[in-house]
């Protein structure tokens, strides 16, 4: 008589642990814990709203980080406690369409904006032929759902970009930066630069920084003249430069928050990491940079929010929205081997997740994602390592000491992006599609789905 080998039992029970928390998930009525939102997130079914939430370049080791920096090797992140886990790939392709097998940031928002896997630097377009594709802002307005982007970056960056514009290049931010899209030039035809762009599509919230890019003036078309912020008034946009301006503002007409020149100034500072390592430090949870006046993500994102809501409540439209919160500098300060930055903006990353996890437990007809991008260069490692790179030592809120390494590039240059998976999470209908390893556009199709995007 064939008896089971111990694989074979070791897989039946799981399947059977599996089963029967698939049995308390989908019978535990009127749940309102980790139980109930799994139900609810099992359950699929259409969204009446979206929130998406972009940790750019948040990895697992920069999650690590922040947790172990924050609240404790033992302790959770907001992001943390969403019901349903899993991770997807984030490589790019080539104009052949074989892997890239590091993107970077427009070519990894191309693919869940679009579907579509894109060439490094290009903004939703094909890799190969170079053609527009519709992204999920494009499909939600066209669908009547409000639209919004939030993010502590230029609002021409690419993660931005990809859901507002199409170019060639992601450096095309401005009237004035076109030298890598001629074909994109409203003189050739073309929809113009990123800023132009995000303007004439009238999202109804766009927020973050870039002022600079909306500064520049138009030089074809309808606006010649025009800088792009006097193009997005004369389009009925309501712009506003700081927190008091974001808080005055009211639904109905669409909002143009510029809040800095460039990037909006980092949370945290703290000394870089150095060859050879830094002495232990504690991080400074303020910077001297930063205006007063300069609105958190977390507050970006609940204005946001609440103007999107009220908006399609004005409308009595059965449909919600479609918004996108991005925690930019998480990238940036990665790049800069700044961890006390990073760690900041990633701890500020969480606390917008809290406002969108606040929201959709009233709201459960919400889907929450909470993704990056792609992975990138920190390593937490042995306090007795001695990294070739440049690495700092912490003293985190358990006093205790943490190493962090950079060594993806030569001490003194930009350190890199890395090639890996990263984590996805969700709660709400649809959720259920983030579980194993699935592809970066494929959650491009999650949202769809969710909304009936058609």
């Amino acid at each position: 008589m064939h008896r089971p080998g111990r694989r074979h039992v070791t897989i039946a029970t799981a399947l059977a642990a599996a089963t029967a928390a698939a049995v308390v998930v989908t019978t535990t009525a009127g749940a309102s814990g980790p139980e109930g939102q799994a139900r609810n997130a099992i359950k699929g079914g259409k969204a009446k709203n979206v929130i998406l939430l972009i940790g750019d370049g948040m990895g697992d080791s920069e999650i690590t980080l922040a947790r172990d920096y924050t609240v404790g090797a033992n302790g959770r992140l907001n992001m943390d406690k969403f019901p349903l886990t899993g991770a997807y790939t984030t490589y790019a392709v080539h104009a052949d369409g074989t892997p890239d097998y590091v993107t970077d940031s427009a070519a990894s928002g191309t693919g869940w904006a679009t579907g579509v896997k894109t060439v490094n630097g290009r903004i939703s377009k094909t890799p190969g032929t170079d053609k527009a594709v519709p992204t999920l802002l494009e499909l939600a307005q066209k669908n009547g759902y409000a639209t919004g982007s939030v993010t502590t970056a230029e609002l021409t960056d690419a993660t931005p970009a990809v859901l507002a514009s199409h170019a060639t290049d992601r450096s095309c931010q401005g009237p004035a930066d076109m030298a890598k899209c001629p074909s994109d030039t409203i003189a050739r035809g073309g929809p113009g630069s990123i800023a132009e762009q995000s303007v004439n599509h009238k999202a109804d919230v766009l927020l973050g920084g870039g002022k600079q890019r909306f500064d520049q003036k138009v030089t074809d078309g309808a606006y010649k003249g025009l800088t792009v912020t006097e193009q997005a008034q004369k389009l009925g946009y309501q712009v506003v430069t700081d927190s008091a301006g974001l808080k005055s503002v009211t639904a109905g007409k669409p909002v143009l928050g510029l809040f800095a020149p460039g990037n909006v100034p980092t949370e945290w500072t703290g000394k870089p990491a150095a060859v050879g390592g830094t002495d232990p430090q504690r991080c400074l949870t303020s910077n001297p940079n930063r205006p007063a006046a300069t609105p958190s993500l977390a507050d970006s994102a609940a204005k946001a929010i609440q103007l999107l809501e009220t908006k399609q409540k004005q409308r009595h439209s059965r449909q919600g929205f479609f918004l996108q919160i991005e925690g930019a500098s998480i990238d940036k300060q990665d790049h800069a081997a700044d961890p006390c930055g990073q760690i900041g903006e990633t701890a500020a990353f969480d606390r917008a997740v809290e406002v969108a996890r606040a929201y959709a437990a009233a709201h459960p007809d919400t889907l929450v994602v909470t993704t990056a991008d792609h992975g990138h260069t920190s390593q937490i490692v042995p306090l007795e390592a001695t990294p070739p790179g440049m690495s700092a030592t912490l003293v985190t809120d358990e006093g205790q000491q943490l190493k962090v390494n950079y060594s993806t590039n030569t001490p003194g240059r930009s350190q890199e992006h890395t090639g890996t998976e990263v984590r996805i999470a969700a709660q709400g209908p649809q959720a259920y599609r983030v579980l194993g390893v699935t592809n970066q556009t494929d959650l491009f199709t999650t949202i769809r789905e969710a909304l009936r995007l058609r």
